[in-house]
């Protein structure tokens, strides 16, 4: 961002001891370690940058093994990597201006394979051919990317690219998936001071809002950019922050972006001046703006730091863990339809669940079709892969012939069938297997269809996928 005309603000004291306890430790450690690698080699620290953790590298824990605060490593975003490694879940390291992007390759050390997590603060050299594909496969196959952009027209080593352009060209111009893999663009603007606070609408639940580091408010732009939303080409993108006076359910104005891609999940923030503590190199204008009271920065950042980590098929695109979990989010409808697109006419509704006091209700009406669809991935490795719901049925229709269809589909194939024939009046429990899916992210659909006259209501409640 730009700094000339702004203020230097420099921290005194402000130690990630002194945050809250939710900005400490999240509610449980992983074992073993998230793995999340920090690049250092695309001009991280060019001019006024310092986009590093520390300046031991590739471990940090070479400057100093048991950090109690930002200042015990030294780099702008040392906070940000002291506040992970002091949960004790997390194992960090730095991507040096000497080493290599690669994906499978058994004779880099630094290899993203073994990584959950990879983190791109504001790169300023654009990647090459093998790099993108690298960065491509390693999402793909269940890692979980971190980026971060700066304003249009901040390239801080002078090469003719600026961040905008690097993170723009990754996403449109590599050899895995060039058509929008993501289903976002990086706006080529500048925007001076704002302070974004508009709430993505799917905020309930929502780990990277209200996630294990704290309750995200807003967060602050100071000289920075937005994304654009291309939800058609991938449905599981999601402005987390919007800019003030933008729909929280829009596709323009978002400063905090999350999307998921293969089997792993993407986060994009368009600023960098949020990650920056204001201490690092000396030499370097910095702003603090990890601890800048007008956003909850620190807890957006560590947040999504842990969604992007924990969701992760493990060793950034190795095999799963072995033990299914859960990969649908608001399965039982409570935050409303936080996490699913709702085609015309379904709805969420308090009138019949089957847990707690939501399902979804699809169907109802004569001559129409009805759906709901989220987007879920379905990782290797796991000891199984199983879709587990509850329907309840009620019609209008009578005898055995199936006028009104409940579809169950992942990506389009139909994998059950319910009809106005199937069990009226009581709740009844369906499982598939998903094991076919393994290795894929899938849009699970439920789908309503009535015919002309005598409608027939769908309720699903209790949606789950272990895997």
């Amino acid at each position: 961002m730009s700094r000339e005309s702004m203020k230097i603000v420099l921290l005194s004291g402000a130690l990630v001891a002194a945050m809250s306890p939710a900005l400490q430790s999240p509610a449980t450690a992983a074992t073993p370690p998230y793995k999340v690698l920090f690049d250092n080699t695309s001009a991280e620290t060019a001019g006024n940058a310092d986009w590093i953790i520390s300046t031991s590298q590739p471990d940090p824990l070479g400057q100093n093994a048991n950090p109690s605060g930002e200042t015990s490593w030294t780099g702008a975003v040392s906070a940000w990597g002291v506040a992970l490694q002091r949960t004790g879940s997390y194992s960090l390291a730095t991507l040096p201006s000497t080493g290599r992007i690669t994906y499978g390759d058994s004779t880099n050390a630094q290899d993203l394979s073994n990584y959950d997590e990879f983190v791109l603060p504001e790169p300023n050299i654009l990647f090459t051919a093998a790099e993108k594909t690298a960065i491509m496969k390693f999402v793909q196959a269940g890692g979980g990317l971190f980026m971060v952009s700066d304003h249009d027209v901040s390239d801080r080593n002078n090469d003719g690219a600026d961040s905008v352009d690097v993170l723009n060209d990754l996403m449109t111009n590599n050899s895995v998936d060039s058509t929008d893999p993501f289903g976002f663009s990086i706006d080529y603007l500048n925007i001076g001071t704002e302070n974004p606070n508009v709430i993505g609408a799917q905020a309930a639940g929502d780990p990277v809002i209200a996630g294990p580091f704290g309750t995200v408010t807003g967060a602050i732009i100071r000289n920075g950019t937005t994304a654009t939303l291309h939800p058609a080409d991938n449905g599981a993108v999601r402005g987390e922050l919007y800019r003030t006076g933008y729909s929280a359910s829009g596709t323009t104005g978002a400063a905090f972006v999350t999307s998921t891609f293969g089997s792993g999940h993407v986060a994009y923030w368009g600023d960098s001046s949020p990650i920056d503590d204001g201490t690092g190199q000396s030499g370097n204008t910095l702003y603090n703006g990890w601890n800048d009271p007008a956003g909850t920065d620190a807890a957006l950042a560590l947040n999504a730091t842990q969604w992007l980590a924990s969701g992760s098929t493990s060793g950034g695109g190795g095999g799963g863990t072995g033990t299914p979990a859960e990969r649908v989010t608001n399965g039982g409808f409570e935050s409303g339809n936080s996490y699913w697109s709702l085609g015309s006419g379904a709805a969420v509704v308090t009138t019949r669940a089957y847990a707690g006091t939501h399902s979804l209700l699809a169907g109802g009406t004569v001559s129409s079709t009805q759906s709901a669809t989220q987007q879920v991935t379905i990782p290797t490795g796991a000891s199984s892969q199983t879709l587990t719901f509850r329907t309840y049925v009620t019609t209008q229709e009578s005898g055995a012939t199936a006028y009104d269809k409940l579809n169950i589909q992942a990506n389009g194939t139909t994998l059950k069938t319910y009809s106005n024939a199937s069990t009226n009046g009581s709740w009844f429990v369906t499982t598939l297997d998903l094991s076919a899916y393994a290795g894929q992210t899938i849009t699970l659909k439920f789908q309503a269809v009535n015919d002309s006259t005598l409608p027939t209501s769908f309720y699903v409640d209790a949606v789950s996928v272990m895997a």
